[in-house]
């Protein structure tokens, strides 16, 4: 228990050492350090910050709407002519809920084909993943003479809206921290809300922009023939298709079932066309680029729109087939509008349009008095601790403090190593740390008091100390340690930042109490050889 070999010594000193250099980030300018050090001090959150603070819904109804407008295209293969089957002409329209596919068309006997177009519709309604294997997406029935009814089940909704939540979770932060280094904190909330914090971020209506786009990424065939574009604007449009506008296209029948989708663009930037100008650049991936150029090649002559969030973007013609799948979007862009919509295509299209619940504004002057009494309190609470520990133990008081003061250190290493976002309720932790670190020293120092009044020797006083603290030390701590994991996993955004570092510094006291301590005391009594241990 008192034995130090060299080994363990250079061990215990490796680690020491690692707190420190992982921990200066926090108070020098660590720029030019190497790349495993930590460049910048702790993330601190947005209570101490000031921010932007965003609780978000996602409409189950817009997230059924979505799923069945895209199975639409399923639909439209499923009843295109193959070898074995015939062409079953159909239109396919999305309310709600609910598609209905109505065959335009009776066969050779003067009767819709029914049951077999519901054949090959099953052909293409799998199950959801995550779903039970075999089972199907969709109930898909006969509506009457000349359609077919297809809704969602309520097992393939509750699927849907945890996907919808994941997948929304991914494209809010890659909208808003496409390089991964801006520390917003995004929280789930029940199955449909989202709790955004975006510490730093000084303009929540930017952030309400960047999400409440769609990010619905579209090409459509266009019918421009003037005819059926004034049709459409008396109100009378041509089935199939609906009346879209942009800034520089004007008004175009656009067809309701796109040829490609956001989730067929591979990658997107803001990049510089003619003249020097802003653009957008995209390249499809390989799927989408073979359907892309057979659009293309079946369509030529024809104008092709590029539609976002029900805006036409650009609807160039189809002067031949383009292969390679290298698109570009041009307008009267600004460089900022240009890479705002560059990471919205990028990060792709959002299950639902999300609806904001709540905004709050923290203010950064707010967050610098929340930081600057945390460190008083966290300097009272040390400097307390550090005055009784050594009125009380003397010398070992000493070595506690010492202990404590490491213990912090390394706290704040294992904060910025691991990216940790610090708030308010996390330096709570840090000062309750303090208190609690110096219960393991009481501990043993209180045994080593008993051993010595009972007559026993300093070296044999101290090592029952430490052998009969152990096991109240690991109880107390580990039970601690379990009430800070329940609180991580089933707490939200300040209780987990409350439950980090309490858990991070049970931890790091155990080791600096027990082991850096006890090594102290030992170097201290080798070097002096004491009769007694005044305390």
């Amino acid at each position: 228990m008192l034995q130090f070999p060299p080994w363990k010594v250079i061990l215990v000193l490796l680690v020491l050492t690692w707190g420190v250099v992982m921990s200066l980030p926090n108070v020098v300018n660590m720029s030019g350090a190497p790349s495993w050090v930590p460049h910048k001090a702790v993330n601190l959150g947005l209570d101490l910050r000031g921010g932007v603070y965003l609780e978000m819904e996602i409409p189950e109804d817009e997230v059924i709407g979505s799923r069945l407008a895209v199975f639409a295209r399923d639909v439209r293969t499923a009843l295109a002519r193959t070898d074995a089957h015939a062409q079953v002409p159909h239109l396919a329209e999305v309310h709600g809920r609910t598609m209905t596919v109505r065959l335009t068309r009776p066969d050779a006997s003067g009767n819709y084909p029914i049951e077999d177009a519901i054949q090959r519709i099953d052909r293409v309604n799998g199950p959801l993943e995550g779903g039970l294997a075999g089972g199907k997406t969709y109930n898909v029935v006969r509506g009457g003479l000349d359609s077919i009814i297809i809704t969602v089940p309520e097992n393939s909704v509750n699927l849907m809206m945890t996907d919808a939540l994941s997948k929304t979770r991914t494209i809010i932060t890659r909208r808003i921290d496409p390089d991964g280094v801006a520390e917003i904190s995004l929280t789930p909330s029940g199955t449909n809300r989202l709790i955004l914090e975006a510490p730093g971020e000084p303009d929540p209506e930017r952030l309400k922009d960047l999400l409440s786009r769609d990010g619905k990424m579209t090409f459509n065939l266009v019918d421009d023939s003037p005819s059926s574009i004034a049709a459409a604007q008396a109100g009378v449009p041509k089935p199939g298709y609906r009346l879209l506008t942009g800034p520089e296209t004007g008004p175009l029948l656009i067809r309701d079932i796109p040829e490609l989708v956001g989730s067929d663009i591979a990658t997107a930037s803001q990049g510089f066309g003619d003249g020097n100008r802003p653009e957008i650049n995209f390249r499809l991936n390989g799927n989408g680029a073979r359907k892309f150029f057979e659009t293309t090649r079946a369509n030529v002559n024809k104008r092709f729109a590029i539609v976002l969030d029900d805006v036409v973007m650009s609807a160039p013609n189809i002067n031949e087939p383009i292969p390679g799948g290298n698109v570009r979007i041009t307008g009267s862009f600004t460089i900022e509008e240009a890479q705002d919509l560059a990471a919205i295509i990028a990060a792709g299209e959002m299950p639902a349009k999300v609806q904001f619940l709540d905004q709050r504004v923290v203010s950064s002057t707010l967050g610098e008095d929340s930081i600057q009494s945390g460190y008083t309190a966290a300097a009272v609470g040390l400097g307390l601790v550090a005055i009784f520990m050594i009125l009380a133990y003397g010398l070992q008081g000493i070595f506690a403090v010492c202990s404590l003061v490491m213990n912090i250190v390394l706290i704040f290493a294992c904060l910025s190593g691991l990216g940790a976002t610090l708030t308010l309720p996390g330096i709570a932790g840090i000062i309750l740390t303090i208190g609690m670190a110096v219960d393991a020293n009481v501990l043993v120092f209180e045994r080593i008091r008993e051993e010595q009044r009972s007559g026993r020797s300093v070296w044999t006083a101290v090592q029952a100390g430490y052998e009969r603290a152990l096991i109240t030390i690991l109880d107390s701590n580990l039970t601690t340690l379990f009430a800070a994991a329940i609180l991580y996993f089933l707490g939200s955004g300040p209780v987990k930042g409350f439950a980090v570092t309490l858990a991070f510094g049970i931890i790091t006291s155990v080791f600096t109490a027990f082991v850096f301590t006890r090594m102290l005391t030992v170097f201290y009594m080798k070097a002096f050889k004491p009769k007694s241990l005044a305390m």
